[in-house]
């Protein structure tokens, strides 16, 4: 942990609330695990968000719908632990929230009870609203999203942008305004065309969070494997990376095989001794047998 993470205050709701009046970007990024937990946490960011894309870039599913409430618990609990500073949302997963309001409570509760979340997010409008209204009157803190929506992409005709026709765009900003509304503490606005993000804006009071929505929204957010190069799949092109960490991890651990097939590691340095006299008196026991 870094001198800088341990001298920051905390980040809260009201810490983002200024942050938007001051138009002080806001930065949110995905992580899924302690050591990634600690990597933001130094890097300085405001929020974590433990999403359900991690059923694709952790656990090697083809989609973030198969990814279960106590895969999800374990994750968001990791990241918990490495986390110091920023507001921590953890996704509910596909199947957990949406066939009553009285499930989507109990799930918000154990993300809240078992895992330290500050908030939870919730995907889509529609009826969604209505879980969001009922998690936000049982004192769970709730971050919408609109766009597209990975859980239900299928449903959006695949992984493409919404709202690109005047009356989709509208659709977004219904949903986006229901939310609110609901009592919704912060907004992510996914793969939308940058006029609908700037169309959205001023009709909201609370931080809202883009990612491949444009420049107008009061933060960003991306997802670790993809800022870093860690993720084979194909990124989205909103994904803008950083790093290229895949590459060399690939090329450290091909070092390391080498050197092992050809016998140079491990050296002598790598090892252990004995202290004088124990490695003769070793055998001298073993004699003895």
């Amino acid at each position: 942990m870094s001198a800088h993470a341990d001298s920051r205050a905390r980040v809260t709701l009201a810490t983002l609330a200024a942050k938007r009046s001051a138009r002080e970007p806001i930065v949110m990024v995905t992580a899924y695990d302690h050591p990634s937990a600690q990597i933001v946490e130094a890097a300085g960011v405001d929020v974590v968000l433990v999403g359900d894309s991690a059923a694709m870039t952790v656990l090697g599913y083809d989609s973030t719908v198969p990814v279960t409430i106590d895969e999800m618990l374990m994750l968001t609990t990791a990241v918990r632990r490495g986390l110091r500073s920023p507001l921590l949302v953890g996704d509910l997963p596909f199947g957990s929230y949406e066939a009553s309001d009285e499930i989507a409570i109990a799930t918000a509760q154990r993300f809240v009870k078992e895992a330290g979340c500050d908030l939870v997010k919730i995907e889509r409008g529609g009826t969604t609203v209505d879980r969001a209204r009922a998690l936000v009157q049982a004192g769970v803190p709730v971050v919408g999203h609109v766009g597209l929506t990975p859980q239900t992409a299928t449903a959006l005709g695949g992984y493409r942008a919404q709202g690109r026709t005047a009356e989709a765009a509208l659709t977004v900003i219904d949903d986006a305004l229901a939310l609110q509304a609901a009592g919704c503490s912060m907004l992510v606005v996914e793969a939308v065309p940058s006029e609908v993000t700037a169309a959205l804006m001023p009709l909201l009071d609370i931080p809202v969070i883009g990612i491949g929505a444009g420049a107008d929204a009061d933060g960003q957010v991306l997802v670790f494997h993809d800022l870093l190069g860690l993720y084979d799949g194909g990124a989205a092109k909103f994904v803008k990376r950083y790093a290229d960490l895949r590459a060399a991890a690939i090329t450290g651990v091909e070092a390391y095989v080498a050197e092992v097939r050809a016998g140079v590691y491990p050296a002598a340095e790598h090892g252990y001794g004995m202290p004088t006299g124990e490695a003769a008196r070793l055998v001298e026991l073993l004699a003895e047998r």
